[in-house]
């Protein structure tokens, strides 16, 4: 039965398992980076990451500070890499990690690289689901329009594409700072770059995590309505 006792059962035994493993993901990479932003080394983030666009022969790339904690990102369309207040100009193993993995992303691009330029086609689709999925499975399921639901979860199918095709980006991305790290020898300790390794398996987790809940949703939106059409 969907429902026992008034409660989702679906949700229940779906949903709830895989947000609980999103918050342990968070959990784990909150610890590595708060563990690693303790171990110094000799360059600031912003400079780990200039000197890994330099090696790759990637220039004219932005490298600014932006305010909050982990809000590390590039933007492709400014061409520009954002650092944290705690990782720009910090001189630490987790700092220099998350930089060197946010470099990673911009030479994805100027590599050319062709998951992310799949992801970079799809967003303008999945940001229209994502806005639209779950309205159109309210009205559909108050007004009883099971068309209307159909294309909710088609909808919500896009959003799950595109944390898909998240992944081998991310991983990627983590897996060029490791070897640009190691390579051009930013960081030359053992334990200095396992400490990298560790905070960035954690940080990819996290994208693990998001698609597993969203997969759960989904198959709990695919069982809930087509139990509600028998």
């Amino acid at each position: 039965m969907p429902y026992f006792y008034g409660i989702d059962y679906y949700y229940l035994v779906l949903v709830v398992p895989a947000i609980l493993i999103s918050l342990i993901a968070q959990i784990m990479v909150t610890t590595a980076f708060n563990k690693y932003s303790k171990v110094n080394c000799s360059l600031t983030g912003a400079e780990a990451a200039r000197r890994v666009l330099e090696k790759s022969g990637v220039r004219n790339v932005n490298i600014e500070r932006v305010a909050g904690n982990l809000t590390d990102h590039y933007d492709p369309k400014s061409n520009t890499i954002r650092l944290s207040e705690n990782v720009y100009d910090s001189t630490t193993v987790a700092a220099v990690g998350v930089a060197c993995h946010e470099a990673g992303h911009a030479v994805q691009y100027a590599k050319q690289y062709i998951p992310i330029k799949i992801r970079a086609a799809v967003i303008p689709i999945t940001q229209i689901g994502s806005k639209l999925s779950w309205p159109l499975l309210f009205i559909g399921l108050l007004f009883n329009v099971s068309v209307l639901v159909d294309i909710g979860i088609v909808f919500f199918g896009l959003v799950v594409l595109f944390q898909l095709i998240t992944l081998p980006v991310e991983f990627n991305a983590s897996t060029r700072a490791v070897s640009a790290i190691r390579d051009n020898y930013l960081l030359t300790n053992d334990k200095q770059i396992s400490g990298v390794k560790r905070v960035l398996t954690a940080a990819a987790m996290t994208y693990v995590a998001a698609l597993m809940v969203s997969l759960a949703q989904m198959l709990r939106l695919i069982l809930l309505f087509s139990k509600r059409r028998r």
